[in-house]
């Protein structure tokens, strides 16, 4: 049998269990005796059993746990009210504290599944509360985010989406065929319905707004480019498809954000940065000096 710590707020069995358990006579453990506190008590206490004290801080955390985990569409269950938080002490709190008493008693805490699982909750406990100390010393400079601002300030862009048209046929000169009409003003959109050999063609050759990346390096190559104006056709092109003409219909994105915009951003995104790299920094002279041994053969 394995055993796992469990948060004492979701304690559903515990509850189900003890509800009413005054109306059934359920005796009040025996203490072999008074239990005595193994560190000072800080804080306002709200109830003893047996000389073991239970805070104000200590059941108001149980109850911020507790309503974290009550769904959304049940408001009223959670614990809001000073008669719940007293219903919560009583039939949860101290009828919990009761339990562990009587396990104490059986000397249930020697138990070597029991004594494993708790050493282990130890050990990720004070890993965790190292590695939040190390991460609290990390600090980012303002010259560090002005300076990854100005070096990444391009790819920081919102990113620009254009709403572009196409025609694709298998040959050169029918490219060029179509081209002379389009540049005589024939419509786009008819063309493409007619002309195109492309997926596209039956919605007129409207791609929707697209991003770079969603179609080959020829297309953005040109659809992309600077030089392309809104409602402006391009040159033929040779892509995987076929020989192309795209129109540009729409742009939108695209905007370069300033550096009051991506301040808190990028503090955080550094900060992550150097905190992993701390960590790892600490990783790596704690296995310089340790002596580290592995039976790999062991493994199966």
């Amino acid at each position: 049998m394995k055993y796992r710590i469990v948060l004492p707020s979701i304690c559903i069995f515990i509850l189900a269990l003890l509800i009413g358990c005054d109306k059934i006579g359920l005796a009040k453990p025996k203490l072999k005796e008074a239990f005595i506190p193994t560190a000072s008590v800080k804080g306002t206490v709200v109830a003893k059993v047996n000389n073991q004290p239970i805070t104000l801080d200590d059941l108001n955390k149980e109850i911020e746990a507790y309503n974290s985990v009550v769904p959304d569409d049940k408001p009223e269950a959670k614990i809001t009210t000073r008669d719940k938080k007293i219903e919560y002490l009583k039939n949860e709190m101290v009828r919990r504290t009761l339990l562990y008493q009587e396990a104490l008693n059986r000397g249930l805490e020697r138990n070597e599944e029991i004594v494993q699982a708790l050493e282990k909750t130890k050990q990720d406990l004070l890993v965790m509360e190292l590695v939040r100390k190390e991460a609290e010393k990390v600090e980012v400079s303002s010259k560090e985010i002005e300076d990854y601002y100005n070096n990444y300030k391009d790819q920081l862009k919102e990113p620009e989406e254009r709403q572009l048209r196409e025609i694709v046929v298998s040959s050169e000169q029918d490219a060029k065929d179509i081209l002379i009409l389009l540049l005589q003003g024939t419509d786009f959109a008819t063309l493409a319905k007619d002309r195109s050999k492309s997926a596209s063609a039956k919605d007129a050759g409207d791609l929707g707004f697209i991003k770079k990346g969603q179609k080959s390096a020829q297309f953005d190559a040109v659809a992309f480019s600077d030089s392309l104006e809104t409602g402006k056709i391009s040159s033929i092109f040779k892509s995987p498809e076929g020989y192309c003409i795209v129109k540009l219909e729409v742009k939108r994105g695209g905007k370069q954000k300033s550096l009051n915009e991506m301040w808190d951003d990028i503090k955080r995104g550094l900060t992550f940065l150097k905190q992993q790299k701390k960590i790892e920094d600490l990783l790596g002279k704690l296995s310089r000096d340790s002596k580290l041994e592995f039976y790999e053969g062991e493994i199966k």
